[in-house]
């Protein structure tokens, strides 16, 4: 154990403020309850940066935190726009940038009823929260920048554990402070706070210690190297492909990322096979892009249903287990009248419709079958390390369907 002072903090149940001036933080338990004692503190003995003015954060809590604000930082510096992520057991759920909204995307993120401005870090927040709300169900949340009003009003609508940013307004403290029965968690962090350069983990007792990585991914290098024969990346492909690959930094590995529109669409995170990350993080796209189909924004819905029962039976609609929601007996809970099923035929053709998107890796592509599957949801840039020994059946199938990819020499593995 380190040989720095030590200061515990006492927390009450209806706690409000914690002070900065922290060497140590000690948390109720670890990654599990049996796992004590638990606590976060700084090995070089500087003080935490960071300040908890509601809530008591816990230690997973804490990781989504760290690692999600590193990623929302990244994007803000990486495209000069406010950015936000939502995280789940230490991978994000969503990331997105501040673009507006259009009609479509307010009605299926839920937000199309609100009677406030949406500012840019509130359009990157609903963003991230809604891409795949299945996932960010109980996420934490962060903000590149102070939370204003706006944000916070859409954060309280929403089931989450806590929020991280480099600061809050009078205004958006006092909402949040008072969601979850004051419990909420939210956390101020040191914008300046700079890490050291080595870092350090333990596994069964054996120290690792390795270079932070510091790879910046807005390099315009990184897209020189393109080996197909589309060789055009729009400004707007750039952008979308650079959200990916920080995106990815800070995702379970392996782990593919779809973008479009300034937002991730389908993250699939933590598998052992590129292939599988593919086809997860397709059908998390597709599930998005099926969202906006005119027969599911229009499903019938009762008026008070709760946004966890609506998104949950959205979720089994427009999925091969349909029937599970529209049986007799049981459509009669969610809608106001049984609603025609989604045929199959129906999903493929409104799929199709879905271009432009973008897709990174977080390491190179081993096989073209990835290539196929990410064609299936309209995948037309690709940024991928490179590197296997059957790239040319990869650039093969790009070239296949006129998508341009491009070698980055970067890996991203995160664990």
């Amino acid at each position: 154990m380190a040989n720095i002072p030590i200061i515990f903090c006492n927390f009450a149940a209806n706690s409000k403020h914690i002070s900065n001036k922290m060497k140590e933080l000690a948390l109720k338990y670890g990654c599990n309850p049996n796992q004590k004692p638990s606590r976060i503190y700084m090995d070089d003995g500087r003080d935490l940066p960071i300040e908890v003015i509601n809530g008591r954060p816990g230690y997973i809590n804490f990781l989504d935190a760290f690692n999600s604000w590193q990623l929302v930082k990244e994007l803000k510096a990486a495209t000069g726009m406010p950015a936000a992520a939502s995280f789940k057991h230490v991978s994000p759920a969503g990331a997105a940038i501040g673009l507006p909204l259009s009609d479509t995307l307010k009605k299926i993120y839920f937000c199309d009823d609100v009677d406030f401005e949406l500012s840019p870090l509130a359009c990157a927040y609903v963003r991230a929260r809604g891409a795949d709300r299945m996932c960010s169900y109980g996420d934490f949340v962060a903000l590149s920048d102070v939370c204003d009003e706006a944000t916070a009003l859409l954060i309280k609508r929403e089931v989450s554990d806590g929020v991280i940013a480099p600061g809050f307004t009078p205004e958006a403290i006092e909402i949040l402070k008072a969601k979850r029965k004051g419990t909420y968690c939210v956390i101020k962090i040191d914008p300046d706070y700079v890490p050291a350069p080595i870092e350090h983990k333990q596994v069964f007792g054996v120290t690792f210690e390795q270079g932070r990585n510091e790879v910046k991914l807005d390099d315009p290098a990184l897209f020189e190297d393109i080996p197909t024969k589309n060789k055009n990346f729009s400004a707007e492909a750039k952008r979308d492909l650079i959200i990916s690959l920080i995106t990815l930094k800070y995702t379970q590995s392996n782990s593919v990322c779809y973008v479009k529109d300034g937002q991730a669409i389908g993250i699939g995170a933590g598998q052992q096979s590129r292939i599988h990350c593919t086809r997860l993080a397709g059908n998390k796209a597709d599930e998005w892009w099926l969202r906006q189909c005119p027969k599911v924004m229009n499903l019938p819905f009762k008026e008070k249903i709760r946004r966890a029962d609506r998104d949950n039976t959205i979720n089994v609609y427009i999925s091969d287990e349909w029937e599970d929601v529209l049986q007799d007996g049981v459509w009669e809970q969610f809608f106001t009248e049984k609603p025609e099923p989604l045929t199959r035929e129906e999903k493929k053709a409104w799929i199709a419709k879905n271009t432009g998107v973008a897709l990174g890796s977080d390491a190179f592509f081993p096989f073209g079958d990835n290539i196929e599957r990410a064609h299936k949801s309209g995948v037309q840039y690709i940024a991928e390390a490179g590197g296997s020994i059957r790239d040319d059946n990869v650039i093969e199938t790009c070239d296949k369907y006129g998508i341009a990819m491009a070698f980055t020499h970067v890996r991203l593995f995160h664990h």
